[in-house]
């Protein structure tokens, strides 16, 4: 079983009073967010371009609870209860919530078998082997080995038997959950897919066209379910056409036995295609905000005219409205990114390695697009640094970006915080002296401790425990916010794959990993499907994705021009970008 993580800690930057009622910032207490108005973020793009108008949300998450803190045993449900509606729209069990597979069931073998005899090997033919493993029991069924009721490990072929569901037999969802989404570490969804509806309608032949018929129009509610749940958890999956001709071949082979399957089966089609259009919308509409953010300015003309460009205080000139903006943008993305993108960083190469398919192409393309946007926010607030003549002026910029990290910090937005406190630590920011001499640096070392990298983000760790926790006992719709500092999520995902083998030595699936894997995932999918409750404001959201940021070489430009090199190795470079920036925008 994986192990559930507590929350400890409170949402506190320094104290450690546990015993404190609701999770603390040291900046704001008690603010009430602002009522929620109409949408005013319209008119820049339209519906179809713009991604920050109404996001298309994973419904299947949107009632997906957390189990408590203290919860020590997990048991899965047997299945759907007889007044379960098999075709709503499925919950998906964290494996917060479950972390096992009742290996009290018959173990369901791997080699497909007909009819009754079928059955009845599955009811007679398990021989179980049990022994005392430390404190607990392991039990073998078959080729699946559980210890003390949790499943450690397994065959790939009994988990994709273990996945195909029967007349009397559904897997648990937080199986299905876990299976999907870490199945493609050893084989292409496509494949899982294809075996999983094979086996399905090959265990329900007798030879009996008539039996036949019977068998699956009974099984076929059940199907459905399972696809149900795949399309609504991992819709991303099926950008693949051989996905959406597995689905289309499966429709029609259901439309041949229970019409009422059939037309659930054509309602789940319509929702997967209505979510995969939007995320083409999305995917198209960030491509052309970032179209615009690469016109580039020139930086030694940009300079002397810095008066000419809007800065962000002439745009926005509240901390707690332009956080609120960011976390606008912050939950619209996270709302884009597929649990499969995460394993899809490290899984296996696609084995059809010349097909052309959609899916090969862009498997990670969200995760990717949201840490570029966190390097972009990083560099905005380096650029609007170093842009202004006047070192007072500067100095009030880096005051208004530390408000607004406290703000973040405040709100759950760990990821704007973590973006802004690396701008402003880029090197071009951090060696203008004069001008932090002018700035009351002590809010801002206390952000800077709250994300210190020693002991492996120990204090911004406890920070997202408490916000976790604040957002498990929300009375308010901003209480609910947590957005991680994303770059280390994807750093505890990679290290916990690379540090836990897949497969045991004797060839067997390492489930206690694909458990953990899930573990965190599902947590992830918790976090994004809040929906923001501040107003949108469009001037400042288009600027904050659409306005042009200095590359690394122009802010070291800038940085020089706001100070002067201080010594040769600075004035040796200083010539030198100016150089090379010229030769650019000559050749450009």
């Amino acid at each position: 079983m994986p192990p559930t993580t507590p929350y400890a800690g409170k949402f506190n930057s320094y104290g450690n009073n546990n015993n404190h009622p609701q999770p603390h910032s040291p900046y704001r207490s008690g603010t009430a967010p602002k009522p929620a108005k109409e949408n005013v973020y319209n008119g820049a793009y339209s519906s179809t371009e713009n991604p920050y108008d109404i996001p298309q949300r994973h419904s299947s998450y949107r009632s997906s609870s957390v189990s408590s803190a203290t919860t020590k045993e997990h048991h899965y449900t047997s299945g759907c209860a007889a007044s379960e509606n098999p075709y709503s729209s499925p919950q998906p069990h964290s494996p917060r919530q479950h972390s096992t597979s009742c290996p009290g069931r018959a173990y369901r073998h791997t080699s497909s078998s007909s009819g009754g005899s079928e059955q009845s090997s599955r009811n007679n033919s398990v021989t179980a082997k049990a022994r005392l493993h430390g404190h607990g029991v392991t039990a073998s069924y078959g080729e699946m080995c559980y210890h003390d009721n949790s499943l450690v490990s397994a065959s790939l072929e009994a988990l994709i038997q273990h996945l195909v569901p029967t007349v009397d037999y559904y897997p648990d969802r937080s199986y299905v959950f876990t299976f999907l989404l870490s199945s493609r570490l050893f084989l292409h969804p496509y494949e899982l897919m294809t075996r999983v509806c094979h086996l399905c309608v090959e265990q329900q032949r007798s030879g009996d066209a008539l039996l036949d018929k019977i068998r699956f129009r009974e099984v076929a509610p059940k199907l459905v379910q399972l696809l149900t749940e795949w399309t609504e958890t991992f819709p991303y999956d099926f950008r693949d056409e051989r996905m959406m001709r597995c689905l289309k071949d499966m429709t029609h082979h259901v439309a041949r036995g229970d019409e009422y399957s059939w037309r659930a089966m054509q309602q789940m089609t319509q929702r997967l295609i209505k979510r995969l259009s939007a995320l083409g919308q999305y995917e198209e509409a960030v491509a052309a905000l970032n179209t615009v953010a690469m016109e580039r300015p020139a930086s030694l003309k940009s300079k002397q005219a810095s008066g000419q460009r809007s800065d962000i205080m002439s745009v926005c000139d509240d901390p707690f409205i332009l956080a609120q903006q960011l976390t606008h943008i912050e939950l619209d993305r996270l709302s884009f990114i597929g649990p499969e993108e995460f394993i899809q960083t490290f899984a296996m190469k696609d084995p059809l390695e010349n097909h052309k398919g959609f899916f090969r192409k862009r498997k990670t393309s969200n995760l990717e697009a949201y840490v570029s946007w966190f390097n972009r926010l990083s560099y905005l607030v380096a650029t609007e640094i170093c842009m202004p003549v006047k070192k007072k002026h500067r100095a009030r910029i880096i005051e208004f970006f530390i408000d607004v990290a406290q703000e973040c910090f405040n709100i759950g937005n760990f990821n704007s915080l973590m973006a802004i406190i690396t701008g402003m630590n880029m090197s071009p920011v951090a060696r203008l002296r004069k001008t932090w001499s002018k700035v009351n640096t002590d809010k801002f070392e206390i952000l800077e401790h709250q994300m210190d990298p020693s002991s492996n983000f120990s204090n911004y760790r406890t920070a997202l425990r408490g916000a976790t926790q604040r957002s498990e006992t929300a009375h308010s719709s901003q209480e609910k916010i947590v957005i991680p500092f994303f770059s280390l999520l994807i750093k505890d995902i990679y290290f916990l794959n690379e540090g836990c083998a897949s497969r045991l030595p004797n060839g067997h699936i390492n489930f206690e990993k694909l458990w953990e894997l899930a573990k965190q995932v599902s947590e992830f999918l918790v976090w994004r499907q809040v929906v923001c409750p501040f107003d949108r404001e469009r001037r400042i959201l288009q600027f904050l994705v659409t306005t042009p940021v200095f590359s690394e070489d122009e802010l070291h430009l800038a940085s020089y021009e706001s100070e002067g090199p201080e010594n040769n190795m600075e004035k040796d470079s200083r010539r030198s970008l100016r150089s090379s920036l010229l030769h650019r925008e000559n050749r450009s």
